[in-house]
């Protein structure tokens, strides 16, 4: 009895549509030849035939790889936008910063602590038998 493998992962399935190709590989096929034939007959009034032939595929190829390419489920243009944003245009250093909830809880602590030392600083002035006291320090006249 025949057995057909069936993958665990669905979402990896790509639909087919013709030839047992996905949408993007036709589109990438159909353009590397409208470039590539006409390019061959160019080349084939110039050079011979064995010539014309090379310089169509060497045309055609890059088509080919963006239409085959791809390397943990993005396409090679997304992989190409990625190596040039790390390359070119990110800063070269990043420098390794995180906001944890320990670190938090100390900030705040620190910060309730100040506030209760300006606030027994500035304790209210209560008022004691027609004369007003001042609960700080120095005494009030």
């Amino acid at each position: 009895m025949a057995y057909i493998s069936v993958p665990r992962d669905l979402s990896k399935i790509k639909t087919k549509v013709l030839f047992n190709l996905t949408k993007r590989q036709l589109v990438c096929f159909g353009l590397a030849a409208l470039i590539g034939v006409p390019s061959f007959f160019l080349l084939k009034n110039t050079v011979n035939t064995s010539l014309a032939a090379l310089g169509m595929m060497f045309v055609m190829l890059p088509l080919f790889f963006l239409g085959m390419y791809e390397k943990d489920g993005m396409p090679c243009e997304v992989l190409v936008k990625h190596f040039i944003q790390a390359k070119f245009i990110r800063p070269k250093t990043r420098p390794y910063q995180t906001n944890n909830d320990y670190a938090m809880l100390i900030r705040q602590a620190a910060a309730e602590k100040e506030i209760k030392q300006i606030m027994q600083k500035n304790k209210p002035v209560r008022k004691e038998a027609g004369k007003v006291v001042h609960s700080g320090k120095e005494p009030v006249a």
